[in-house]
């Protein structure tokens, strides 16, 4: 870490401005990459400590999934949930006239995000991705910004003392060369038993985001020679654990209204191909007396009639095996996936107002619904964030695994604690034994909370010393599927923020920190550590 010898003239100058500029790079004392709901509290938090912050947006959505669409909490046990994470919902609250809430609208979330960076007086660059990283020895000395798509327009330098890695990807500690891995860990791994490749008997239960037994995935449902239908892999099932480089499915959570004043009618999307959907005509005639609206979607309502819609069932408004590339895909690459996610989703909501062989029951609530006015107002009411639910996971100095969620491992040195059961969507739809079926869901209960270590955020020491990653944390698949909850993500960036400060003023490389010194803080702020 860099010492400062200071003059009494640079010590007032660093106390009345957040910024140095030595020739053409800006310098600030931590710079953070991603404004998710990690990034805006860890910049909130690093700030409110007296330290200069920049936060870099790659677009102009600030706020992540808790702002685009994911207004129903997910979060097992709420008491694990403490600091600046618990405020969120607190303020979120006064907004309705609740002490607090996990049930909101993304224009609110979206309010308190931008509270909180105006409070703080957080500068925010928008519109630019880290293009170059240069690092000396083990430690990352400045970034090169572009514009997001594209490398046009004029380039800028930013060095800082330590640096966050608050996206969903984890593109930073790729680009500063940390180790990380891409999809399912074999189960031999970490010894676990819900990791890799996962299709067990079980899932045959009919309508639970599964294909019911003996519908066709062929074109002609009786000739294989046909052609497979839209949305299924010709990839062969393999043993269960086996590992892989599958990323469980992405969507949209989405906000929709049946406010007559407030609703804009679905309508058909200019690429509309009704082909997509022929397995859900399948599914339909499968299930015949599977005919609510809860049997194809978690249709939750929000408050000021509207919705949170989310996938359930064996083909809804998850893009099963659409979206493996997109962890290293360059941002050209991950915007025609996002466009392809984005024509699929509204075609299904299109499709489901207006084809003739989806059962009246089913057409005529989907037909109540529309896009709301009042959200997304700069995005044609439809939100800008696609749901990553994973990206890159770094491999640190600590790897939690499912060991940690079921409580055989603890760690003596936690910043947050998570509680949601370990979780995955499907990862691929493939052809088993002639018949379609969905594979990769996995959803055990984790019985009591657990502690996250403050290793997991930190890379290995001989690979970057002054970095810390609060979302694409060192974790297994099915660890993280666990821990991968919004409220847990912003408790991390909390604590990331606080132990970037915390080496600042020691001096010292992130993994070297005094943690009773960072566990004393964390307390302090009403951080959650163990239950």
């Amino acid at each position: 870490m860099r010492t400062f010898l200071l003059t009494t003239f640079l010590s007032c100058f660093l106390l009345t401005s957040t910024v140095r500029a030595s020739k053409n790079t800006e310098h600030y004392d931590i710079l953070i990459y991603g404004a998710t709901s990690s990034g805006v509290v860890a910049a909130y938090t690093a700030k409110k400590m007296g330290k200069s912050v920049i936060l870099i947006a790659t677009d102009e959505h600030v706020g992540g999934l808790s702002s685009g669409g994911l207004g129903q909490t997910d979060i097992g046990n709420k008491q694990a949930i403490g600091g600046i994470s618990r405020d969120f919902y607190k303020r979120l609250g006064d907004i309705y006239g609740e002490e607090e809430t996990w049930q909101f609208e993304p224009s609110a979330a979206s309010k308190v995000f931008s509270d909180y960076l105006s409070e703080a007086d957080v500068p925010v660059i928008y519109n630019k991705r880290i293009d170059r990283v240069s690092k000396e020895n083990e430690q990352i000395t400045s970034v090169v910004l572009v514009n997001t798509y594209g490398s046009r327009g004029k380039k800028k330098e930013i060095s800082a003392d330590v640096f966050l890695d608050c996206t969903y990807e984890g593109d930073l500690l790729a680009l500063a060369g940390v180790s990380y891995t891409v999809g399912r860990e074999d189960n031999s791994q970490y010894g676990e038993t819900y990791s890799g490749f996962h299709l067990p008997e079980y899932h045959k239960v009919s309508g639970y985001h599964q294909f019911p037994d003996g519908v066709s995935p062929y074109v002609d449902p009786d000739d294989p020679s046909s052609g497979l239908l839209w949305g299924i892999s010709d990839m062969k099932p393999v043993e269960n654990g086996v590992g892989d480089k599958g990323v469980q499915a992405y969507n949209f959570r989405i906000c929709l209204t049946d406010s007559a004043e407030n609703r804009i009618p679905i309508t058909r999307p200019k690429d509309y191909d009704p082909k997509k959907y022929e397995l859900l005509v399948r599914l339909f005639e499968a299930q015949p007396d599977m005919r609510k609206i809860g049997q194809y979607f978690i249709w939750t309502r929000m408050p000021n009639r509207k919705t949170d819609v989310n996938n359930r069932g064996g083909f809804s408004t998850d893009m099963i095996g659409e979206n493996h590339n997109w962890p290293e895909a360059s941002f050209k690459e991950r915007k025609k996936i996002f466009e392809e996610h984005l024509s699929y989703t509204k075609g299904l909501l299109y499709f489901f107002v207006s084809d003739e062989r989806v059962p009246d029951s089913l057409q005529n609530f989907v037909s109540q619904w529309g896009y709301p006015k009042d959200e997304y107002v700069d995005n044609n009411h439809f939100t800008p964030q696609l749901y990553i639910r994973e990206g890159r996971r770094m491999v640190g100095e600590y790897v939690m695994t499912e060991h940690n969620c079921t409580g055989k491992a603890v760690v003596d040195d936690p910043i947050g604690m998570g509680a949601y059961g370990m979780d995955s969507h499907n990862v691929n739809r493939l052809v088993v034994n002639g018949m379609v079926k969905n594979e990769g869901n996995v959803e055990i209960r984790v019985k009591a909370p657990y502690s996250i270590s403050y290793r997991a955020i930190t890379p290995k020491r001989e690979e970057c010393t002054n970095l810390l990653v609060p979302i694409a944390l060192s974790a297994s698949h099915i660890a993280f599927g666990s821990i991968r909850m919004e409220p847990v993500f912003m408790v991390l960036g909390q604590s990331a923020a606080i132990a970037a400060a915390q080496a600042i003023d020691e001096d010292n490389a992130v993994q070297d920190i005094d943690y009773k010194v960072l566990e004393s803080k964390l307390l302090e702020e009403k951080q959650i550590l163990r239950l």
